[in-house]
């Protein structure tokens, strides 16, 4: 996707297929707030307008504050995903050797995580985050979980492993749910952190590439 009119179609034709607009934004690689906006300029939404755009780009049309972030050159081609996927296990491979446990967050970290699992010898948990459920309103409302189909937490050390972070609530959300399940996260990783973000609830963040936003608001 080069430009906003290819998301916007891409949106329509997620939103067409059934998906919520949470998992909209995973898919995109784009806020919540974002996809609310794509899907709505799309003229598919069938619930409350998103809220009024804050910016608008070099065309002077308004947009919402975001960066996407399309990875699909990577997602899309084992081999690649491999290595990129050893590069993100490399990063973690000072935590200690007590962890034994890496958690993808569903979708696009689960395929990720199941290669830095095999890199690092532990065993691999899936997590489906609340955002998959989410449409408007208040997210904390919903409640993710892990599959049963994978390895369970059990009061082990594990790691956390995504394609992106763009506001954080997703990774924090992943943390608290393995605390509340009695594990202890020692450290997150991703591809791609749109907020520069050091740590989370603790556990430290690490990311093979940051993007910094350079300019007034």
């Amino acid at each position: 996707m080069k430009n906003v009119d290819d998301l916007i179609a891409s949106a329509a034709e997620l939103a067409e297929r059934g998906l919520s607009k949470g998992e909209i934004a995973d898919e995109l690689n784009v806020s919540r707030e974002t996809a609310s906006w794509l899907v709505e300029r799309s003229g598919t939404d069938n619930h409350e307008p998103a809220p009024e755009p804050v910016e608008r780009d070099s065309d002077g049309r308004s947009g919402p504050h975001d960066i996407h972030v399309d990875w699909s050159a990577v997602g899309r081609d084992s081999k690649r995903l491999r290595h990129v996927a050893r590069a993100m296990a490399d990063l973690l491979m000072k935590q200690g050797e007590e962890v034994d446990l890496t958690i993808g967050i569903e979708k696009a970290g689960a395929p990720l995580a199941t290669v830095v699992s095999t890199e690092l010898d532990t065993d691999l948990g899936s997590y489906a985050p609340a955002k998959h459920q989410w449409e408007e309103g208040d997210i904390e409302e919903l409640g993710g979980s892990f599959s049963r189909n994978f390895a369970q937490i059990r009061d082990r050390e594990c790691y956390v492993v995504d394609d992106t972070i763009t506001s954080g609530t997703t990774m924090r959300e992943t943390i608290e749910s393995i605390r509340e399940e009695g594990g202890d996260p020692v450290a997150c990783v991703v591809i791609v952190d749109k907020q520069g973000i050091d740590e989370l609830e603790g556990v430290p963040v690490y990311s093979l590439i940051d993007v910094v936003r350079v300019g007034s608001e």
